[in-house]
C-alpha cells in the first residue's frame, strides 16, 4: 500500500489516497482515537470513486464521529482502472433490457454480476490485509452497503468481517441466493420500498434466504435517492453493537 494524498478535512477527520498495486482506495480516520479503530470497509456501485465521493466521505464522516475507520477502493473496470470490455457488454445489455421495459434475464444478471464478484472481493481481502497492518486501524471489521452481491461473497469468505449492513438489490444471481443461506454473521440490510430500479420482493425473498440468526431489515418509503437522514444513523448503531 502506497499513500499518495493526505486531506485533513474541517471536522478533523484525516482523508488519505492510496494504491494497492493498480487498485486506487480512499481511506478516513477519526481525527483522534486513544486505540486502534475499528473499521468499516465502505462497498460502492461500479460508477467510479470520483462520482460516488460526495456520498462516500459523507458515510466516512459519519462513521468517524462514532470512532470508526472507513476505507473503500476502486472496484475492476471502473473509475480510472482499466476498461473490462466484457462488465461493459453486460452493462449494455443491461441497458437495452430496462429501456426495453421487459425482464432482465439470469443470463444478463449473470453476466454482469458474477465475474465483478469474483474478481472484487480477492481484491477487497487483499486490501484488508495492507488496512490491518498500520497501526492506527484495529479489528474486528464490517462492510457497509455497496453491490450486495459483493457484500454477501465476503461475509461468506472473510472472517474478519463479523458484520453487514447491506442495502437491498434485486439483480442477484440464483448462486448468491445459495450464498446467502450460509452467510450466519450479524445483518443489517436497508431496503428503499419505492425503488424504482429494484425489484421489492426479490429483496425480500433474498433477505428471507440469509441465514444469520440476528437479521434486520430496514424498509423506508421512497425511491433510490431518497433514503433518510436516520437510516444511516440506524446503520452506524448496528456497526456500534457489533465492532466496539
Amino acid at each position: 500500500m502506497r499513500f499518495t494524498s493526505e486531506q485533513r478535512l474541517d471536522d478533523g477527520v484525516l482523508a488519505r489516497e492510496f494504491t494497492l498495486g493498480e487498485i486506487p482506495g480512499i481511506l478516513w480516520t477519526p481525527a483522534s482515537s486513544s486505540s486502534p479503530a475499528p473499521l468499516i470497509l465502505l462497498g460502492h456501485p461500479p460508477l467510479g470513486l470520483r462520482r460516488m465521493y460526495p456520498r462516500l466521505v459523507a458515510r466516512a464522516r459519519q462513521a468517524a464521529a462514532e470512532g470508526f475507520a472507513t476505507a473503500t477502493i476502486e472496484l475492476p473496470g471502473s473509475g480510472d482502472r482499466p476498461r473490462w470490455d466484457a462488465a461493459e457488454q453486460a452493462r449494455a445489455a443491461l441497458r437495452r433490457a430496462m429501456e426495453a421495459g421487459g425482464p432482465v434475464s439470469d443470463e444478463i444478471v449473470d453476466a454482469l454480476v458474477l465475474p465483478l464478484v469474483d474478481r472484487a472481493v480477492p481484491e477487497w481481502r487483499a486490501a484488508l490485509d495492507a488496512l490491518l497492518s498500520l497501526p492506527e486501524i484495529g479489528g474486528p471489521v464490517g462492510y457497509s452497503g455497496g453491490v450486495i452481491s459483493i457484500g454477501i461473497r465476503l461475509a461468506l469468505v472473510e472472517p474478519r468481517i463479523v458484520a453487514v449492513g447491506l442495502f437491498a438489490g434485486s439483480l442477484v444471481p440464483r448462486a448468491m441466493f445459495e450464498e446467502a443461506r450460509r452467510v450466519t454473521i450479524p445483518l443489517h440490510v436497508l431496503l428503499q420500498w419505492d425503488d424504482e430500479g429494484n425489484d421489492r420482493q426479490a429483496a425480500l425473498d433474498l433477505f428471507d434466504a440469509f441465514g444469520s440468526e440476528e437479521k434486520s431489515l430496514h424498509a423506508n418509503m421512497g425511491g433510490h435517492t431518497g433514503v433518510p437522514q436516520f437510516a444511516g444513523d440506524s446503520a452506524t448503531q448496528f456497526f456500534t453493537r457489533h465492532l466496539k
